[in-house]
């Protein structure tokens, strides 16, 4: 009977453990995102690129969409200041962007 409790309490032991370390993984770090950050920013990306994919002015160009920890850069090639300008703005009304870094280039 001793023999059982042991047992019990080893495999009680074992799971907490595994619990732990499961939370350990999800957690984030200053080089990598949680889980729930990791899909908080796919959100945002899709959002930010759905809205410049309605743009008029913006549509036309490929513009490049990346979210870290709610830092939103965007890269490419525009034709004009005012399509850098505006890919900005659109991109500040998203809700859950912290900041934008603006790598657009006019060419």
């Amino acid at each position: 009977m001793k023999k059982k409790n042991i047992v019990k309490h080893v495999l009680s032991f074992l799971l907490l453990l595994v619990v732990i370390a499961t939370f350990a993984a999800c957690a984030s770090t200053s080089t990598r995102e949680s889980t729930g950050e990791y899909v908080d920013d796919s959100v945002i990306t899709t959002k930010v690129k759905a809205l410049i994919a309605a743009d008029d002015l913006l549509k036309s160009f490929q513009i490049s969409v990346e979210t870290y920890k709610g830092t939103v850069q965007l890269s490419g090639f525009v034709n004009s200041q005012k399509a850098v300008d505006k890919a900005g703005e659109i991109t500040k009304t998203v809700k859950g962007v912290t900041s934008v870094k603006n790598n657009l280039v006019v060419k």
